[in-house]
């Protein structure tokens, strides 16, 4: 794979800072999150890919067969054409640490990359995750830091997925953190502060 495997939106940050890369939710695109990223990780270079799915023309990372059942052969697909765009972009950069963030369809390729290659991303945030499956991590998580966002009221993702998706990455070593709001599958302002603690608690201090 290369670094132009995706589509993408790329905002350059500090040279040898934090590289963040950012995963746009379903209808999204690759200037959805980019400014969120920067907000959150000033110093970061941005890495911004868009989906190469369509569902009735809303961009996604992967295929799915209905509300919360996912196609696994295309994520299959899609996690291991992410894991080389993503260490593409790492060997190119060289950069001091590297996050993830992603909302949503993008919080799942994100999820679903880091378990198969942990040793990728020092941090990672999931907005609203739903992983309707019990991941096998290639390798362990420990050390690795995760923020899960979500809303006790999501119709996307029940809580008990999340709380599910929590425990599962806990077993397997990650220092994870878990921040609620009483709504739904929207992006609230105190996930983005969670985020934000987030990243300032990890810039600098955890090593590949």
């Amino acid at each position: 794979m290369s670094v132009e495997s995706y589509i993408h939106a790329t905002l350059p940050g500090t040279p040898g800072g934090p590289l963040l890369f950012v995963f746009h939710g379903t209808g999204g695109d690759e200037h959805q999150l980019v400014s969120l990223g920067k907000e959150l990780v000033p110093a970061a270079t941005i890495v911004s890919p868009r989906g190469d799915v369509s569902e009735f023309g809303a961009a996604r990372f992967f295929r799915r067969t209905g509300e919360g059942v996912y196609d696994m052969a295309d994520l299959a697909r899609a996690v291991a054409k992410m894991k080389g765009f993503v260490e593409a972009h790492v060997a190119a950069a060289k950069p001091s640490e590297v996050f993830g963030l992603g909302y949503s369809n993008g919080a799942n390729i994100l999820a679903a990359t880091l378990f198969a290659a942990p040793e990728l991303f020092d941090a990672v945030a999931l907005f609203h995750p739903l992983i309707p499956f019990e991941p096998e991590v290639s390798g362990s998580l420990a050390g690795r830091k995760v923020l899960i966002t979500a809303g006790r009221r999501d119709p996307i993702c029940p809580p008990q997925m999340t709380s599910r998706l929590d425990a599962y990455l806990r077993a397997d070593g990650a220092d994870v953190t878990l921040d609620w709001h009483e709504g739904g599958h929207e992006l609230r302002p105190n996930e983005i502060e969670a985020a934000r603690k987030f990243f300032s608690s990890t810039d600098g201090k955890q090593s590949s």
